[in-house]
């Protein structure tokens, strides 16, 4: 059979993809301790628990959570458990279109502070540190600032806050701040946003981004181990879900275009969310190669909040390295051991 010469060795093997066994994600062992509506609220113990204050994590709305707990050596949960934390995650599950109606305040006071004194009750302690990841982060930072319970540690990765300038999505933002783009009209007609909508909107507005673990497959394509974990990952990355259409509305109207939370003019429910109010021990970290969460998103935050232990960590990698790569880093092992 003819050859062609010019077709990539590595383009061929693309096609042998298939070929590898899918691979299950989430395997930490878990129980849900409290649901409500599609919400799970999932308890990981740790085999070798030794620190007081567990942890409780809020992913975005954009994906499934199962990122945080990838697989074998690539699980943020299986490092927090490993290293002696009880950890809770918010599984907001997957939306479906009578949930249209639920607002950011439905999330922040019906599901995350829900979830936290849940958890509070269920470990006993007396504290808590909260994580939030990506969109969960801004969700999560939300909540601190309106929060009652005692939150010891606020920990923030790749965390949206100051949004008035999205690097990539400028002519999106002054489409629509023109009216020239009325996503209102689009959201309405769906209700809740389907995840094919999501996934090639995010998809068009990141393009490069998308690409970039192609390429990186394109020279392993040998590395069977490098490709279970690949294959992990792109099971998230295609695992897009709905988005109710009243929190998307919020999260377009009030956060991006008028840049509410940072300028402290947000309020849910009747209730300001000052960030002033927040006093607990703060950890913010960006990441260096974070296309889709630049610096300038994020940083602006350290100057807004209350707290007096305050860290800014900028570290090597991409949006989702810290929760794919395995294990802890030496900086978070050392921040958050200090203050558990």
């Amino acid at each position: 059979m003819f050859k062609d010469p010019r077709k990539p060795k590595g383009l061929k093997r693309f096609g042998t993809l298939p070929n590898h066994p899918d691979v299950p994600v989430g395997p930490t062992p878990r129980k849900a301790v409290w649901k409500r509506n599609k919400a799970t609220l999932w308890y990981y113990p740790s085999p070798v628990k030794n620190k007081r204050t567990p942890l409780f994590l809020v992913y975005s709305l954009v994906n499934q959570a199962f990122i945080l707990d990838l697989g074998p050596g690539a699980s943020m949960i299986e490092g927090f458990t490993q290293a002696g934390y009880d950890v809770y995650l918010l599984d907001f599950g997957i939306p479906g279109y009578e949930d249209k109606h639920l607002t950011l305040g439905d999330y922040i006071f019906d599901y995350i502070q829900t979830g936290v004194r849940r958890a509070l009750r269920h470990s006993g302690a007396e504290e808590i540190t909260v994580i939030g990841y990506c969109l969960g982060g801004t969700l999560a930072l939300i909540y601190a600032a309106v929060a009652n319970e005692p939150i010891k540690n606020l920990i923030l990765f790749a965390t949206p806050v100051d949004i008035g300038e999205v690097p990539y999505m400028d002519k999106w933002t002054n489409a629509i701040k023109r009216g020239d783009l009325k996503m209102d009209d689009f959201i309405d007609e769906y209700g809740v946003i389907p995840a094919q909508v999501m996934e090639f909107w995010l998809r068009l507005i990141t393009a490069p981004v998308n690409v970039t673990p192609y390429l990186a497959l394109l020279g392993r394509l040998n590395d069977k181990n490098y490709i279970r974990k690949w294959k992990q990952f792109d099971k998230w990355v295609k695992g897009h879900i709905p988005f109710v259409g009243a929190a998307f509305k919020e999260l377009i109207n009030e956060l991006l275009i008028k840049n509410k939370l940072i300028k402290n003019k947000l309020e849910l429910r009747g209730k300001k969310v000052s960030l002033k109010k927040i006093k607990a021990n703060l950890l913010v970290v960006s990441t260096e190669a974070d296309a889709l969460i630049p610096e300038e998103m994020t940083k602006p935050l350290m100057s807004k909040v209350s707290s007096r232990d305050k860290t800014y960590k900028r570290v090597r990698g991409g949006h989702v390295s810290l929760a794919i790569k395995g294990g802890l880093p030496d900086f978070l092992t050392e921040w958050l051991q200090k203050r558990s």
